[in-house]
């Protein structure tokens, strides 16, 4: 079932709760005007009758009562010429909860509805303002957590991701046709290099969607954050590493095992990716029950790590217990940091065959830049620095690409093997596969697929 086009008038507070010097209450659809001028007092015209751009001074005021509720300033976005395509009117009076709470208490009792979460938003989309893709980086934005991420949200708004799903969607379409065109000749009357070029095309396709499933992974961090657990022998620099990174005094160091005996989290951005460090307890058969306690959440955080850095003192050498331990961590999820190369190298990074192994020394900061840049490449599956194509999938846009490649690699199957019984069912998975690079950018989106996208969304959004 297609998506329904919104008739009536929403209203919503636009702006987060708590104190403030402004708070804004948004009003869109076909009667918004109507809306505000039961409940805006200001000189003639009324609002109705302003155009578009208009700023109004005046008071909100209770539409049966004609109690002043608040003086405002109310501006005035005439169709199409507005965030949702619809006319809209935004009325800004005093902060604080109480004021921008009677605005909205008034334009519902003047006819208007409470909008639900991100309905403002999905106006937009079904008007043709936005694409699903920029739809959804409107909430990227919003939920940025690094400066990285609000860039990369401000690039897919500005339809970065959008054209290159709909460049991929038009190569589909075309190819699609293509397929379905072959139908119609006999396998005897077909020449092979009609099928050859298609099938060449194709590939073209499918190493498009691999370049875009390759930005999965920046795009998770990027919106979720990355665990990263520091983790090693005690008295390795654990502690004195995560205040380097979080640029601030957060875990006490000390010279005696044992000193931390809880995991400490601390949220930080590096080189502008959100993550979360977590400094553990030292790895060793502790002598007291706390200590215990603390490595067994030691190695429950390890569980669900994105990262760990495992900290090795190279001033000696290694234990069998660290060198098991290093063994045992997935070498995908692990970085070694040979710690106190100041007091002397015993162990050296080539040393660890097939895991990453960084030689630092944590005594100063001058090693920062470099252990941040393996951090970021670790987590992040690319080179630091490396902003090329200003694209970050979400796991929605995921889904469909990974279901998209599966009937694209099965149409290059079946046409390569030049039979005519295997074209019908080359076309019914080209088919497919332009169904789902549509639904990235909303294309035959059914309305639950809408509501389940847009219930992320805040309300007044």
């Amino acid at each position: 079932m297609a998506p329904s086009f919104p008739a009536d008038v929403v209203a919503a507070i636009a702006t987060a709760p708590g104190a403030g010097a402004i708070a804004i209450v948004r009003l869109s659809g076909a009667g918004a005007f109507a809306v505000a001028d039961r409940i805006f007092r200001c000189s003639a015209p009324p609002p109705s009758q302003r155009p578009a751009g208009t700023f109004v001074h005046g008071q909100a005021v209770a539409p049966a009562s004609g109690e002043i509720l608040d003086d405002a300033l109310l501006l005035i976005f005439r169709a199409p010429h507005s965030f949702t395509g619809e006319d809209s009117a935004e009325i800004q009076c005093h902060g604080g909860s109480q004021a921008a709470r009677r605005v909205l208490q008034a334009l519902l009792a003047a006819g208007a509805r409470q909008a639900e979460p991100g309905e403002f938003t999905k106006r937009a989309f079904l008007n043709g303002k936005l694409d699903l893709t920029q739809a959804e980086a409107v909430l990227d934005l919003i939920q940025a957590r690094s400066e990285r991420a609000a860039r990369l949200a401000t690039a897919q708004l500005e339809d970065a991701l959008g054209r290159r799903i709909r460049t991929l969607y038009d190569s589909l379409l075309a190819i699609a046709a293509d397929v379905e065109s072959m139908l119609d000749f006999p396998d005897d009357e077909l020449p092979q290099s009609v099928p050859n070029n298609i099938v060449s095309r194709m590939y073209v396709v499918s190493d498009e969607i691999d370049a875009l499933l390759s930005t999965w992974q920046e795009g998770r961090i990027l919106r979720e954050g990355a665990r990263v657990v520091i983790a090693g022998a005690p008295n390795v620099g654990k502690s004195t590493l995560l205040n380097l990174l979080a640029g601030r005094d957060r875990a006490i160091v000390s010279p005696h095992p044992g000193t931390t005996r809880d995991t400490i989290e601390e949220p930080i951005s590096l080189q502008g990716y959100p993550l979360e460090i977590v400094d553990t307890a030292g790895l060793r058969d502790a002598p007291c029950e706390i200590e215990q306690e603390g490595i067994r959440r030691t190695r429950r955080a390890l569980a669900d790590a994105d990262l760990c850095i495992c900290l090795v003192d190279v001033s000696q050498d290694m234990t069998a217990a660290e060198r098991d331990f290093i063994a045992s961590r997935d070498p995908q999820k692990l970085l070694v940091l040979l710690n106190k190369t100041d007091l002397g190298q015993r162990i050296q990074p080539g040393d660890f065959h097939g895991i990453d192994a960084l030689a630092v020394s944590l005594k100063t900061a001058s090693d920062l830049d470099r252990i941040s840049s393996a951090i970021i490449k670790k987590v992040v599956h690319k080179q630091t620095g490396s902003e090329s194509d200003n694209c970050a999938i979400s796991e929605r846009q995921r889904k469909s690409l990974l279901l998209a490649l599966d009937d694209v690699t099965n149409c290059i199957r079946l046409l390569k093997t030049n039979l005519e019984s295997d074209f019908l069912p080359a076309a019914t998975h080209a088919r497919s596969a332009l169904d789902q690079i549509g639904f990235i950018f909303g294309k035959n989106c059914t309305e639950d697929m809408l509501d389940s996208i847009f219930s992320r969304f805040c309300v007044g959004k």
